[in-house]
């Protein structure tokens, strides 16, 4: 008996003090101990003893487990004790509670929000097979840095088998095919080499993909279909394989569907096989290649390996001038994400300073709460709680305030980054149209549980700890009013009021910063006149549109049809659009051939491109209809183009050629063209950079081989202007344009205005929500010192009538307060100051016309801040100055 005691009373003894796991241990073994040695004293044999003694025992483990059970029982009951006590605690003050809720759910809801969006584009797992595998091949032919590749240079890489177990070539964007028929519709394909479909895991339904046979020159006409292309066009028939369908006018054979779980990048609706020539020479790079690492190859060793590759390639197509050419691989999520990481990641740092603005307010309160609460407490401590008891159980409330703020937050949060994402399209990657690939899954509901918790022991923790000192004599000993503290004693909330001024002045300063660049892009003088202008893109498909002669047939019907159209002004025809041109190498005539060739921006237009954008003519004279094949070559170029090149002379009269020196067989037919005008200068590399040199030539005198290079590359866009608004045109236009093309549909129908809000978006889209942080952080920060001074004026209440019934002066009581107040604003006004200044660096690169350190958004931002917290601290000091020093002296 006495043993079973002593093994009772360790296991209790667990309960009473902390004891670790290896006292329990010795316990027990010297129980054991005692229980054999008796047993061998009565004449049993000593191993016998020993096993009858631990089977008696119960054994060592199971023991320990029925006491890790026990306590776990007791720990969840002392859990749901507190848990109970909390909420009726919360429902006490149900003001408190819905304050600390609504506050904590614009802090996490704002987290939420851009973490749905960082997890759409930075976070989520490609759907490829071995993704992490997958490389995008950098090849900076001509461009620099640049995923632009040659037939040559895919072919050198195809050789690269220790490098690569798969490669394949795709287009990132084309001119779109016409389904035609008789309902006649534009759909995007791509032309992907045979071994697309196989690295990127396409998982075929129907059929097969393309065989190298078909993937080789005149190779025959196939085509493979998407899962979506084949329910809507084909109704799901199981039986399409074999059939075929026309394309430009031309039958094409279904070989293959695709899945519907395909996601490819970019998103086509068809897929057609390269035909590339297997001995081409032409360098001219219009595609992109990614290629699968074999595996145990890094891309460090991948990068060394092509390294050699380029020496090789160098030798091999005579190209020994290109010194600086360096093949490299890439992770293929770094290219799709590209520069969208490092403006979510300050976005994300953005709402991580409105969390913890949010925190500094609940603390706050929690602040004030505790300090009514210290009679609670004390009392508590009086009757034997534990300092950790009473730690432990403020620490269950603010929990339970965040998990209630995390759920409304979530709510609000993805709510609303949807909503903005449709009113505003960031021109993010890999979130779908109107941020439709945005979604909730478990890393959103992690991020989101894992931030309330981290929000409530945050702001719960400081205040909790200070609640859990207070000296329960003394505490008994006071009244109720003055458990306060006064404003001098409440140095720790005017420290979080200080850090949420600081940090508020951060937001509003970055905000300022990006409405002041969005508003320097829309006064960009663009060069042209976007009003009224209305763009339409055609994709050429056949072989009549391989011929320069085709293509400027058609411009000319087309700008008939389209010129008689009532209330169309003007029309033209044009290979892009003057802020998106392409870009070509050229060589001046009469100077030394520069290797490489520079390139310059490059737009082949019909005669009326100018007139249409209203871009002026500077000297000598526009396109007109007689500029066709069989007339000289000639070319106009921008102002930009005659004062880099001829900075001192005039250019009118003088040539350029083309391509010349380029290596690339589709400038070879290239007349030499004589500059015959100047115009003025547009926007072609984005409104926040200033105009480049360019190259305007006419559609009608291109070369086969370079109409061939552009209609297999980017759609004919034709452009209309209106008198009026001129989304009225838009079916006359079409069908116009559908009769002259013989059939042809248009797509993307785009005004030049919504075109111009394209090249913007991402500012637009930064600064909406940096803005809506900052006006959130302005919020909470007037809250949170309107809190602070309310607080303060009630716990001083006795000292004020005090004040007053000794003949202070009102209006020296409000000064008091409003000094009081501001004083805290003035210094968190300079700390934010201080603080902006090294983190405006961090937003340099997204601003335009703006310096990171503008004194007039540093002066403005701070004038604003100080009048919101001169209101928030106003009412308390009217408050305070109003007060009946009677009613003051009476409370108790």
């Amino acid at each position: 008996m006495k043993l079973w005691s002593r093994a009772k009373s360790a296991v209790r003894n667990l309960f009473r003090k902390p004891q670790v796991e290896s006292q329990l241990d010795d316990e027990i073994r010297a129980c054991v101990a005692m229980m054999t040695d008796e047993r061998i004293a009565a004449g049993i044999s000593a191993s016998e003893a020993r096993r009858t003694a631990q089977a008696e025992f119960g054994g060592v483990e199971q023991v320990k487990q029925a006491v890790r059970d026990s306590r776990a029982g007791a720990g969840l009951e002392l859990l749901w004790q507190d848990m109970r006590l909390a909420l009726r605690q919360l429902r006490k003050s149900p003001g408190f509670t819905l304050a600390a809720v609504l506050t904590l759910a614009l802090g996490i809801g704002a987290n939420t929000a851009i973490f749905t969006v960082v997890n759409a584009v930075l976070l989520k797992p490609l759907t490829y097979p071995d993704a992490d595998r997958i490389v995008k091949l950098v090849l900076p032919s001509f461009f620099g840095n640049s995923f632009w590749s040659s037939i040559p240079e895919f072919h050198a890489c195809q050789r690269q088998s220790k490098v690569f177990e798969q490669i394949a070539a795709y287009d990132m964007w084309g001119p779109g095919f016409n389904l035609t028929g008789d309902r006649p519709v534009q759909i995007h394909g791509i032309h992907v080499s045979e071994g697309y479909f196989r690295l990127f895991g396409a998982p075929v339904i129907l059929g097969r993909t393309f065989t190298p046979q078909e993937d080789s020159p005149n190779g025959g006409k196939f085509v493979v279909l998407s899962y979506t292309i084949w329910q809507r066009r084909f109704g799901g028939d199981p039986a399409i394989i074999g059939k075929s369908f026309s394309l430009g006018n031309e039958p094409y054979t279904i070989v293959g569907v695709i899945g519907k779980g395909f996601l490819a990048d970019p998103k086509a609706d068809i897929w057609l096989p390269f035909q590339f020539p297997p001995a081409s020479n032409d360098l001219n790079p219009f595609f992109q290649v990614a290629a699968r690492l074999r595996p145990g190859v890094t891309q460090l060793e991948a990068n060394d390996e092509l390294k050699l590759m380029a020496a090789q390639f160098r030798r091999d197509y005579d190209v020994k001038d290109w010194k600086d050419l360096r093949f490299r691989v890439e992770p293929l999520r770094d290219s799709i994400v590209g520069s969208a990481r490092s403006s979510l990641m300050i976005l994300l740092g953005a709402c991580g300073l409105v969390l913890l603005i949010a925190c500094a307010n609940v603390a706050n309160l929690f602040l004030a709460r505790a300090t009514g609460r210290k009679r609670e407490f004390a009392l508590r401590s009086a009757l034997g709680a534990s300092r950790m008891r009473i730690v432990r159980q403020l620490l269950t409330e603010s929990v339970l305030l965040s998990a209630a703020g995390g759920i409304l937050g979530s709510v609000l949060g993805f709510s609303g980054v949807r909503a903005l994402l449709a009113f505003s399209p960031a021109g993010l990657p890999r979130i779908g149209e109107n941020g439709a690939a945005v979604e909730v899954d478990w890393r959103v509901l992690g991020f989101t549980l894992a931030v309330s918790l981290f929000t409530g022991i945050l702001f719960g923790l400081f205040p909790a700890l200070g609640a859990s000192r207070t000296d329960p004599i003394s505490a008994l000993k006071e009244s109720g009013n003055r458990t306060g503290t006064g404003f001098r004693q409440g140095k720790a909330r005017s420290l979080l009021v200080i850090g949420e001024v600081s940090m508020a002045m951060v937001l509003l300063i970055g905000a300022a910063l990006l409405i002041r660049t969005l508003i320097a892009l829309h006064h960009v003088e663009a060069g042209l006149d976007a009003q009224n202008v209305l763009t339409l893109e055609m994709a050429l498909n056949g072989e009549r549109y391989h011929k320069t002669a085709g293509v400027a047939q058609l411009s000319r019907d087309g700008r008939e049809q389209l010129n008689a159209i009532p209330g169309v002004e003007g029309s033209a025809a044009a290979y892009n659009l003057p802020i998106t041109p392409d870009a070509q190498p050229f060589q001046i005539v009469g100077r030394p051939v520069e290797k490489p060739a520079p390139w310059s921006p490059y737009i082949g237009a019909s005669p009326g491109y100018l007139s249409v954008f209203k871009i002026p003519i500077l000297r000598g004279r526009d396109f007109t209809v007689n500029d066709n094949a069989g007339a000289p070559g000639v070319a106009l170029i921008n102002q930009a183009f005659a004062n880099k090149y001829w900075p001192h002379e005039d250019p009118l009269g003088r040539q350029l050629a083309i391509g010349k020196g380029s290596s690339m067989p589709m400038y070879d037919t290239e007349p030499v063209r004589e500059i015959v005008g100047i115009v003025g200068d547009t926007h072609n590399n984005g409104l926040e950079q200033n105009p480049a040199p360019e190259i305007l030539v006419p559609l009608a005198q291109f070369a086969d081989l370079m109409t061939v290079g552009f209609t297999d590359a980017v759609p004919l866009v034709w452009i209309v202007r209106t008198h009026g608004d001129p989304h009225q045109v838009i079916a006359a236009v079409t069908e116009h344009l559908r009769v002259a093309s013989v059939g042809f549909p248009v797509g993307h129908i785009r005004t030049m205005d919504e075109v111009m809000g394209t090249s913007t978006a991402r500012e637009r889209f930064n600064m909406l929500l940096l803005t809506i942080f900052g006006v959130v952080a302005l919020v909470l920060a007037a809250i949170g010192i309107y809190s602070l001074m309310a607080y303060s004026v009630q716990q001083r209440t006795q000292e004020i009538g005090i004040r007053v019934a000794l003949g202070a002066d009102r209006s020296g009581i409000h000064r008091l307060v409003l000094w009081q107040g501001m004083r805290l604003t003035l210094v968190g006004v300079v700390v934010g100051i201080v603080a902006a200044f090294g983190l405006t660096r961090l937003i340099a690169s997204f601003l335009f016309g703006v310096q990171p350190w503008d004194l007039e958004v540093f002066v403005s931002v701070r004038l604003i801040l100080s009048a919101v917290a001169l209101l928030a601290v106003w009412l308390p000091a009217r408050r305070a100055s109003k007060l009946d020093p009677m009613q003051a002296l009476r409370a108790e």
